[in-house]
Protein backbone atom coordinates (compact mmCIF):
# COMPACT_ATOMS: atom_id res chain seq x y z
CA UNK A 1 0.00 0.00 0.00
CA UNK A 2 1.08 3.53 -0.64
CA UNK A 3 2.17 5.66 2.29
CA UNK A 4 0.28 8.79 3.22
CA UNK A 5 1.93 11.68 5.02
CA UNK A 6 0.68 14.95 6.42
CA UNK A 7 1.67 18.31 5.03
CA UNK A 8 3.07 21.01 7.25
CA UNK A 9 -0.41 22.50 7.53
CA UNK A 10 -1.72 19.23 8.92
CA UNK A 11 -3.55 18.09 5.80
CA UNK A 12 -2.86 14.94 3.84
CA UNK A 13 -1.39 14.87 0.35
CA UNK A 14 -4.07 13.76 -2.16
CA UNK A 15 -1.47 12.01 -4.33
CA UNK A 16 -0.92 9.45 -1.58
CA UNK A 17 -4.65 8.76 -1.43
CA UNK A 18 -4.55 8.17 -5.18
CA UNK A 19 -1.65 5.74 -4.82
CA UNK A 20 -3.55 3.86 -2.13
CA UNK A 21 -6.64 3.84 -4.33
CA UNK A 22 -4.66 2.61 -7.35
CA UNK A 23 -3.18 -0.33 -5.44
CA UNK A 24 -6.60 -1.19 -4.01
CA UNK A 25 -8.18 -1.11 -7.46
CA UNK A 26 -5.51 -3.46 -8.81
CA UNK A 27 -6.31 -5.97 -6.06
CA UNK A 28 -10.02 -5.52 -6.67
CA UNK A 29 -9.72 -6.12 -10.40
CA UNK A 30 -7.40 -9.12 -10.03
CA UNK A 31 -9.34 -10.80 -7.25
CA UNK A 32 -12.79 -9.86 -8.48
CA UNK A 33 -12.06 -10.74 -12.08
CA UNK A 34 -10.77 -14.19 -11.21
CA UNK A 35 -13.63 -14.93 -8.80
CA UNK A 36 -16.30 -13.84 -11.27
CA UNK A 37 -14.76 -15.87 -14.10
CA UNK A 38 -14.69 -18.97 -11.86
CA UNK A 39 -18.27 -18.48 -10.66
CA UNK A 40 -19.60 -17.84 -14.17
CA UNK A 41 -17.79 -20.91 -15.48
CA UNK A 42 -18.21 -23.38 -12.61
CA UNK A 43 -20.79 -21.85 -10.24
CA UNK A 44 -20.67 -23.20 -6.70
CA UNK A 45 -18.35 -25.99 -7.85
CA UNK A 46 -15.44 -23.56 -7.61
CA UNK A 47 -15.78 -23.77 -3.81
CA UNK A 48 -14.07 -26.79 -2.24
CA UNK A 49 -16.89 -27.40 0.23
CA UNK A 50 -18.49 -30.85 0.32
CA UNK A 51 -21.77 -32.53 1.17
CA UNK A 52 -19.90 -34.70 3.68
CA UNK A 53 -19.93 -31.94 6.28
CA UNK A 54 -17.72 -29.00 5.24
CA UNK A 55 -20.58 -26.71 4.26
CA UNK A 56 -19.02 -23.37 5.29
CA UNK A 57 -15.69 -22.79 3.58
CA UNK A 58 -13.14 -20.02 3.24
CA UNK A 59 -15.73 -17.56 1.94
CA UNK A 60 -17.51 -17.66 5.31
CA UNK A 61 -14.15 -17.28 7.06
CA UNK A 62 -13.45 -14.10 5.07
CA UNK A 63 -16.99 -12.79 5.59
CA UNK A 64 -16.92 -13.26 9.37
CA UNK A 65 -13.41 -11.81 9.56
CA UNK A 66 -14.43 -8.58 7.85
CA UNK A 67 -17.82 -8.32 9.56
CA UNK A 68 -16.34 -8.67 13.04
CA UNK A 69 -13.56 -6.24 12.17
CA UNK A 70 -16.27 -3.78 11.14
CA UNK A 71 -18.26 -4.14 14.36
CA UNK A 72 -15.08 -3.87 16.41
CA UNK A 73 -14.12 -0.64 14.67
CA UNK A 74 -17.58 0.78 15.34
CA UNK A 75 -17.10 -0.07 19.02
CA UNK A 76 -13.71 1.68 19.06
CA UNK A 77 -15.34 4.76 17.49
CA UNK A 78 -18.02 4.56 20.19
CA UNK A 79 -15.38 5.20 22.83
CA UNK A 80 -15.58 8.83 21.67
CA UNK A 81 -19.08 9.11 20.23
CA UNK A 82 -20.88 7.21 23.01
CA UNK A 83 -18.62 7.29 26.07
CA UNK A 84 -17.06 10.69 25.38
CA UNK A 85 -13.44 9.57 25.79
CA UNK A 86 -11.80 12.64 24.24
CA UNK A 87 -8.47 10.98 23.54
CA UNK A 88 -10.13 8.63 21.00
CA UNK A 89 -11.62 11.51 19.00
CA UNK A 90 -8.66 11.70 16.52
CA UNK A 91 -9.25 8.12 15.33
CA UNK A 92 -13.07 7.90 15.62
CA UNK A 93 -13.76 9.13 12.07
CA UNK A 94 -11.15 6.80 10.60
CA UNK A 95 -12.59 3.84 12.53
CA UNK A 96 -16.11 4.49 11.20
CA UNK A 97 -14.97 4.68 7.58
CA UNK A 98 -12.87 1.55 8.04
CA UNK A 99 -15.91 -0.15 9.61
CA UNK A 100 -18.01 0.69 6.55
CA UNK A 101 -15.27 -0.40 4.15
CA UNK A 102 -14.80 -3.71 5.94
CA UNK A 103 -18.54 -4.29 6.02
CA UNK A 104 -18.80 -3.77 2.26
CA UNK A 105 -15.90 -6.15 1.58
CA UNK A 106 -17.31 -8.87 3.82
CA UNK A 107 -20.91 -8.67 2.59
CA UNK A 108 -19.85 -8.81 -1.08
CA UNK A 109 -17.88 -12.00 -0.39
CA UNK A 110 -20.94 -13.50 1.33
CA UNK A 111 -23.15 -12.59 -1.62
CA UNK A 112 -20.74 -14.28 -4.02
CA UNK A 113 -20.76 -17.42 -1.86
CA UNK A 114 -24.57 -17.62 -1.72
CA UNK A 115 -26.29 -19.32 -4.60
CA UNK A 116 -29.10 -16.74 -4.73
CA UNK A 117 -28.07 -13.66 -2.72
CA UNK A 118 -30.99 -11.47 -3.85
CA UNK A 119 -33.46 -14.13 -2.77
CA UNK A 120 -31.72 -14.36 0.61
CA UNK A 121 -32.24 -10.63 1.16
CA UNK A 122 -36.02 -10.99 1.37
CA UNK A 123 -36.45 -14.69 2.15
CA UNK A 124 -34.33 -14.67 5.32
CA UNK A 125 -36.32 -11.96 7.14
CA UNK A 126 -39.69 -13.20 5.87
CA UNK A 127 -39.19 -16.82 6.92
CA UNK A 128 -39.56 -15.64 10.55
CA UNK A 129 -37.22 -18.31 11.93
CA UNK A 130 -36.89 -16.32 15.15
CA UNK A 131 -35.29 -19.22 17.04
CA UNK A 132 -32.23 -19.03 14.78
CA UNK A 133 -29.40 -16.60 15.58
CA UNK A 134 -28.82 -16.30 11.81
CA UNK A 135 -32.28 -14.73 11.42
CA UNK A 136 -31.44 -12.01 13.92
CA UNK A 137 -27.93 -11.59 12.55
CA UNK A 138 -29.29 -10.70 9.09
CA UNK A 139 -31.78 -8.17 10.52
CA UNK A 140 -29.20 -6.60 12.81
CA UNK A 141 -26.56 -6.32 10.08
CA UNK A 142 -29.12 -4.67 7.80
CA UNK A 143 -30.01 -2.08 10.45
CA UNK A 144 -26.32 -1.58 11.28
CA UNK A 145 -25.48 -0.93 7.62
CA UNK A 146 -28.23 1.67 7.21
CA UNK A 147 -27.45 3.55 10.43
CA UNK A 148 -23.69 3.47 9.85
CA UNK A 149 -24.29 4.87 6.36
CA UNK A 150 -26.41 7.70 7.79
CA UNK A 151 -23.73 8.57 10.36
CA UNK A 152 -21.02 8.67 7.69
CA UNK A 153 -23.21 10.71 5.36
CA UNK A 154 -23.37 13.36 8.06
CA UNK A 155 -19.56 13.42 8.22
CA UNK A 156 -18.82 13.77 4.50
CA UNK A 157 -16.36 16.64 4.08
CA UNK A 158 -17.25 17.98 7.54
CA UNK A 159 -14.03 17.87 9.56
CA UNK A 160 -15.67 19.68 12.47
CA UNK A 161 -18.48 17.12 12.82
CA UNK A 162 -18.77 16.23 16.51
CA UNK A 163 -20.34 13.37 18.38
CA UNK A 164 -23.35 11.88 16.62
CA UNK A 165 -26.27 10.68 18.82
CA UNK A 166 -27.02 7.95 16.25
CA UNK A 167 -23.78 6.31 17.33
CA UNK A 168 -25.57 5.07 20.45
CA UNK A 169 -27.59 2.82 18.13
CA UNK A 170 -24.65 1.99 15.86
CA UNK A 171 -22.45 1.08 18.83
CA UNK A 172 -25.20 -1.01 20.42
CA UNK A 173 -25.87 -2.83 17.13
CA UNK A 174 -22.15 -3.52 16.64
CA UNK A 175 -21.95 -4.97 20.15
CA UNK A 176 -25.05 -7.15 19.73
CA UNK A 177 -24.10 -8.32 16.21
CA UNK A 178 -20.75 -9.53 17.52
CA UNK A 179 -22.43 -11.52 20.28
CA UNK A 180 -25.07 -12.92 17.92
CA UNK A 181 -22.36 -13.90 15.41
CA UNK A 182 -20.72 -15.89 18.19
CA UNK A 183 -24.07 -17.42 19.13
CA UNK A 184 -24.52 -18.66 15.55
CA UNK A 185 -21.71 -21.10 16.33
CA UNK A 186 -22.00 -21.37 20.10
CA UNK A 187 -25.58 -22.65 19.98
CA UNK A 188 -24.81 -25.55 17.61
CA UNK A 189 -24.84 -28.49 19.99
CA UNK A 190 -24.21 -30.88 17.09
CA UNK A 191 -20.79 -29.25 16.57
CA UNK A 192 -18.90 -29.82 19.85
CA UNK A 193 -15.95 -27.62 18.94
CA UNK A 194 -18.27 -24.67 18.36
CA UNK A 195 -20.78 -25.32 21.12
CA UNK A 196 -20.40 -23.23 24.27
CA UNK A 197 -21.59 -20.09 25.99
CA UNK A 198 -18.10 -18.58 25.94
CA UNK A 199 -17.99 -18.33 22.13
CA UNK A 200 -19.83 -14.96 21.92
CA UNK A 201 -17.34 -13.54 24.45
CA UNK A 202 -14.45 -14.90 22.37
CA UNK A 203 -15.89 -13.20 19.30
CA UNK A 204 -16.31 -9.93 21.21
CA UNK A 205 -12.68 -9.89 22.35
CA UNK A 206 -11.38 -10.89 18.91
CA UNK A 207 -13.53 -8.23 17.25
CA UNK A 208 -12.20 -5.49 19.51
CA UNK A 209 -8.60 -6.69 19.25
CA UNK A 210 -8.80 -6.83 15.46
CA UNK A 211 -10.30 -3.35 15.37
CA UNK A 212 -7.41 -1.95 17.40
CA UNK A 213 -4.96 -3.63 15.02
CA UNK A 214 -6.63 -2.03 12.00
CA UNK A 215 -6.74 1.34 13.77
CA UNK A 216 -3.03 1.14 14.51
CA UNK A 217 -2.07 0.08 11.00
CA UNK A 218 -4.18 2.57 9.04
CA UNK A 219 -3.29 5.49 11.29
CA UNK A 220 0.41 4.75 10.73
CA UNK A 221 -0.28 4.26 7.02
CA UNK A 222 -1.86 7.70 6.86
CA UNK A 223 1.22 9.18 8.51
CA UNK A 224 3.68 7.48 6.19
CA UNK A 225 4.67 4.92 8.85
CA UNK A 226 6.52 7.74 10.57
CA UNK A 227 5.59 8.15 14.24
CA UNK A 228 6.91 11.70 14.21
CA UNK A 229 4.32 12.77 11.62
CA UNK A 230 1.43 12.12 13.98
CA UNK A 231 -0.27 15.01 15.64
CA UNK A 232 0.56 15.30 19.35
CA UNK A 233 -2.84 14.08 20.58
CA UNK A 234 -2.72 11.03 18.29
CA UNK A 235 0.84 10.18 19.30
CA UNK A 236 -0.14 10.45 22.97
CA UNK A 237 -3.04 8.04 22.39
CA UNK A 238 -0.84 5.55 20.55
CA UNK A 239 1.92 5.66 23.14
CA UNK A 240 -0.50 5.43 26.05
CA UNK A 241 -4.08 4.24 26.36
CA UNK A 242 -4.49 2.58 22.94
CA UNK A 243 -1.20 0.67 23.19
CA UNK A 244 -2.09 -0.66 26.65
CA UNK A 245 -5.63 -1.49 25.55
CA UNK A 246 -4.22 -3.38 22.56
CA UNK A 247 -1.91 -5.40 24.83
CA UNK A 248 -4.79 -6.29 27.18
CA UNK A 249 -7.01 -7.41 24.27
CA UNK A 250 -4.20 -9.60 22.89
CA UNK A 251 -3.65 -11.16 26.33
CA UNK A 252 -7.36 -11.99 26.71
CA UNK A 253 -7.43 -13.51 23.23
CA UNK A 254 -4.39 -15.65 24.06
CA UNK A 255 -5.94 -16.94 27.29
CA UNK A 256 -9.25 -17.80 25.66
CA UNK A 257 -7.70 -19.36 22.56
CA UNK A 258 -5.15 -21.42 24.49
CA UNK A 259 -7.75 -22.35 27.11
CA UNK A 260 -10.15 -23.75 24.51
CA UNK A 261 -7.30 -25.73 22.93
CA UNK A 262 -6.18 -27.20 26.27
CA UNK A 263 -9.77 -28.12 27.16
CA UNK A 264 -10.23 -29.75 23.76
CA UNK A 265 -7.02 -31.77 24.13
CA UNK A 266 -7.94 -32.89 27.65
CA UNK A 267 -11.50 -33.90 26.88
CA UNK A 268 -12.45 -37.29 25.49
CA UNK A 269 -15.85 -36.03 24.32
CA UNK A 270 -16.86 -37.02 20.80
CA UNK A 271 -16.12 -34.20 18.36
CA UNK A 272 -13.32 -32.54 20.32
CA UNK A 273 -10.66 -34.86 18.92
CA UNK A 274 -10.23 -32.28 16.18
CA UNK A 275 -8.14 -30.24 18.61
CA UNK A 276 -5.45 -32.91 18.49
CA UNK A 277 -5.25 -32.47 14.74
CA UNK A 278 -5.27 -28.66 14.85
CA UNK A 279 -2.59 -28.42 17.52
CA UNK A 280 -0.36 -30.77 15.52
CA UNK A 281 -0.38 -28.35 12.58
CA UNK A 282 2.32 -25.64 12.19
CA UNK A 283 -0.41 -23.11 11.34
CA UNK A 284 -1.82 -23.32 14.87
CA UNK A 285 1.52 -22.54 16.49
CA UNK A 286 2.32 -19.79 14.01
CA UNK A 287 -0.97 -18.11 14.94
CA UNK A 288 -0.69 -18.64 18.71
CA UNK A 289 2.99 -17.86 19.28
CA UNK A 290 3.94 -15.73 16.29
CA UNK A 291 0.70 -13.77 15.87
CA UNK A 292 -0.55 -13.55 19.47
CA UNK A 293 2.23 -14.13 22.00
CA UNK A 294 4.84 -12.11 20.09
CA UNK A 295 2.58 -9.06 19.53
CA UNK A 296 1.65 -9.18 23.22
CA UNK A 297 5.31 -9.03 24.24
CA UNK A 298 5.91 -6.18 21.80
CA UNK A 299 2.95 -4.20 23.13
CA UNK A 300 3.47 -4.87 26.84
CA UNK A 301 7.12 -3.80 27.07
CA UNK A 302 7.42 -0.01 27.54
CA UNK A 303 10.52 0.11 25.34
CA UNK A 304 8.71 -1.30 22.30
CA UNK A 305 5.01 -0.40 22.64
CA UNK A 306 5.69 3.28 21.99
CA UNK A 307 7.75 2.56 18.86
CA UNK A 308 5.75 3.25 15.71
CA UNK A 309 7.27 0.53 13.52
CA UNK A 310 6.89 -2.05 16.29
CA UNK A 311 3.23 -1.11 16.59
CA UNK A 312 2.77 -1.65 12.84
CA UNK A 313 4.46 -5.07 13.04
CA UNK A 314 2.28 -6.07 16.01
CA UNK A 315 -0.86 -4.91 14.19
CA UNK A 316 0.00 -6.88 11.04
CA UNK A 317 0.75 -10.01 13.04
CA UNK A 318 -2.57 -9.73 14.88
CA UNK A 319 -4.45 -9.26 11.58
CA UNK A 320 -2.89 -12.42 10.14
CA UNK A 321 -3.34 -14.35 13.38
CA UNK A 322 -7.02 -13.51 13.57
CA UNK A 323 -7.59 -14.75 10.03
CA UNK A 324 -5.83 -18.03 10.87
CA UNK A 325 -7.81 -18.40 14.11
CA UNK A 326 -11.08 -17.72 12.31
CA UNK A 327 -10.14 -20.33 9.68
CA UNK A 328 -9.24 -22.96 12.28
CA UNK A 329 -12.42 -22.30 14.23
CA UNK A 330 -14.87 -22.40 11.32
CA UNK A 331 -13.26 -25.22 9.34
CA UNK A 332 -12.11 -27.19 12.39
CA UNK A 333 -15.62 -27.16 13.78
CA UNK A 334 -16.83 -29.04 10.72
CA UNK A 335 -14.06 -31.60 10.38
CA UNK A 336 -15.78 -34.20 12.58
CA UNK A 337 -18.62 -35.74 10.50
CA UNK A 338 -22.09 -35.28 11.97
CA UNK A 339 -23.09 -38.84 11.09
CA UNK A 340 -20.21 -41.26 10.88
CA UNK A 341 -20.20 -44.31 8.65
CA UNK A 342 -18.06 -46.19 6.19
CA UNK A 343 -18.54 -43.31 3.74
CA UNK A 344 -16.71 -40.74 5.90
CA UNK A 345 -13.14 -40.76 7.30
CA UNK A 346 -12.52 -39.93 10.99
CA UNK A 347 -11.81 -36.29 10.10
CA UNK A 348 -12.95 -34.51 6.97
CA UNK A 349 -10.36 -32.56 4.99
CA UNK A 350 -10.69 -29.20 3.31
CA UNK A 351 -8.35 -26.91 1.38
CA UNK A 352 -9.49 -23.59 -0.11
CA UNK A 353 -9.55 -23.47 -3.89
CA UNK A 354 -7.72 -20.81 -5.88
CA UNK A 355 -11.06 -19.10 -6.42
CA UNK A 356 -11.71 -19.02 -2.68
CA UNK A 357 -8.30 -17.45 -2.05
CA UNK A 358 -9.20 -14.89 -4.70
CA UNK A 359 -12.21 -13.95 -2.56
CA UNK A 360 -9.79 -12.73 0.12
CA UNK A 361 -7.93 -10.62 -2.47
CA UNK A 362 -11.28 -9.27 -3.65
CA UNK A 363 -12.37 -8.37 -0.11
CA UNK A 364 -9.07 -6.64 0.69
CA UNK A 365 -9.14 -4.76 -2.61
CA UNK A 366 -12.78 -3.69 -2.29
CA UNK A 367 -12.50 -2.60 1.34
CA UNK A 368 -9.36 -0.59 0.60
CA UNK A 369 -10.96 0.93 -2.50
CA UNK A 370 -13.93 2.14 -0.46
CA UNK A 371 -11.69 3.51 2.26
CA UNK A 372 -9.12 5.13 -0.06
CA UNK A 373 -11.88 6.81 -2.08
CA UNK A 374 -13.46 8.09 1.14
CA UNK A 375 -10.08 9.44 2.25
CA UNK A 376 -9.54 11.10 -1.13
CA UNK A 377 -12.97 12.61 -1.76
CA UNK A 378 -15.19 12.33 1.32
CA UNK A 379 -12.99 13.66 4.11
CA UNK A 380 -12.38 10.37 5.91
CA UNK A 381 -8.89 11.57 6.84
CA UNK A 382 -9.48 15.14 7.88
CA UNK A 383 -8.45 14.30 11.42
CA UNK A 384 -5.08 13.08 12.75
Amino acid sequence: MAMMTETAAGGTRPSHFLMHLAVALVLLVLGGGYVLSEILQFGKLQFNTTNYGIHWGFAIVVYDYFLLTSTGLAMVASLWHVFGLKEFEPVARRCLWLAFAGLVGGVVVLFLELGAPLTALWATPLNLQTASPLFWKVLLVGAYTVLLGIVLLGMVNKPAAGRNPLMYLVGALAFVITLVAGSVYGMMAMRPMWFGGEVPVVFLIESFMGALAFTVFFTHLKNGFNHAHMRPETRALFEGTLARMFAIAIALHFVLHAGRAVTGLWSNAEGLQVWGYLVSQPLFHMALWGCVALPFVLMVLPATRSNGLVQVVAALLVMVGLLISRYEFIIGGQMVPLFKGTWAPPLLQYTPSTGEWALLVLAVGLANTVYAFAAWKLGAEDRA
